[in-house]
């Protein structure tokens, strides 16, 4: 277990998100890594705007993509509401959210509204669905993102972390592989913020709370993963999503980050190896292998996943929340909480949530 106090993880993770969305605001969404380093340099090391004509394009660097701005929204539901409050999240994407974007791709906060935000405006607003009626199919991480506020918030009470996750999830994604892959990122990103490390044990602590009950997934298999025992007197594990693979395959990612016979060199080419598209199976085997690959160095773990290039603003926050948690805030370099627009009142505010965790009375 890591030494790093509880709250200092939290606050890492809450932070680490928040500063790796930022930092890929200005070169996100090159596919044309030539064009990436043209526009950039060999290397990107700080914050950056966007070039003209690109997305987000006249946006300042060190300002938040909408990714940022969906997952303060949820943080601050969380502290008002002392933790999630289903009706109180929607009411504020009713109110001080969908009144802001048009249905369209380049316009909103943040200057890009993604796929599943654009659906569940489209069916909420034009068509007046209740909620629980405007998700969609889209398979990328916007849910991941803003969940990971929830994720940390619920950090020690694993059951209600996935209960709550997959709740949020499900108001605008609904594909059940989808849901299943953000319920496991929460659940690794909660044993994080625990202490655990991002290690090749992970999964068989994961796999221990699919058995007691604690994680809603399918389990039939005995201990390290072998066939059950034909007279096994354990029943099997019957869960809402139907395998464990998104609770297993981090562990093996995290093998391979630190097998000496295993080199992805330099590490942001790991957004080749997984994959520059946006779907969730790319980006989160990305951000498994950087924050386990520096899993004491944050600066080193968001930095790749930015000069990665394609979507790298998801796989930007993802990596920076897993490795805030890992290094907790004190291992956040200075100068990305000093050029990071509202950078006291996000501080505060995960803070506050961190304190919430242990102190669920305190707001």
């Amino acid at each position: 277990m890591s030494s790093i106090s509880l709250q200092d993880r939290a606050t890492g993770a809450l932070m680490g998100a928040f500063i790796g969305d930022a930092l890929a605001l200005g070169p996100h969404w090159y596919y044309d890594l030539d064009q990436l380093r043209a526009d950039y340099g060999a290397w990107i090391s700080d914050y950056s705007a966007p070039k003209p004509g690109r997305y987000h394009a006249g946006m300042q660097a060190g300002q938040s993509s909408q990714a940022g701005v969906l997952l303060r929204l949820t943080l601050e539901s969380l502290l008002a509401s002392g933790g999630y409050d289903e009706a109180d999240f929607c009411r504020r994407m009713d109110t001080a959210f969908f009144p802001l974007i048009d249905g369209t791709p380049m316009n909103g906060p943040g200057g890009y509204t993604s796929q599943s935000i654009r659906e569940a405006w489209r069916k909420r607003v034009k068509q007046g669905l209740p909620w629980g009626q405007v998700g969609g199919n889209a398979d990328t991480t916007e849910a991941a993102e803003r969940t990971l506020a929830i994720a940390v918030r619920y950090a020690l009470q694993p059951h209600d972390l996935a209960s709550a996750v997959a709740r949020n999830t499900l108001l605008t994604q609904t594909d059940g592989t989808v849901v299943a892959m953000t319920v496991a990122f929460g659940a690794i990103l909660g044993m994080l913020v625990e202490g655990h490390a991002l290690d090749g044990t992970l999964s068989d602590k994961l796999m221990a709370r699919v058995k007691s009950g604690e994680l809603p997934f399918h389990s039939v298999t005995s201990d390290n993963l072998q066939a059950p025992l034909p007279d096994a007197a354990e029943a099997p594990r019957l869960g809402r999503f139907p395998s464990p693979d998104a609770l297993l395959g981090p562990s093996f990612i995290a093998r391979a980050a630190v097998d000496p016979d295993i080199r992805i060199e330099p590490a942001w080419k790991a957004s080749l190896v997984y994959g520059l598209p946006c779907a969730i199976y790319h980006q989160f085997p990305a951000a498994y292998y950087l924050a386990a690959r520096f899993r004491d160095d944050f600066e080193s773990a968001v930095l790749h996943a930015v000069n990665g290039g394609g979507q790298n603003q998801a796989r930007a926050i993802l990596t920076g929340a897993l490795a805030g948690a890992q290094t907790g805030l004190a291992g956040i370099p200075q100068r990305f909480l000093d050029g990071l627009e509202n950078s006291a009142e996000l501080l505060h505010s995960a803070r506050e949530l961190a304190r919430q965790m242990t102190e669920p009375d305190a707001t």
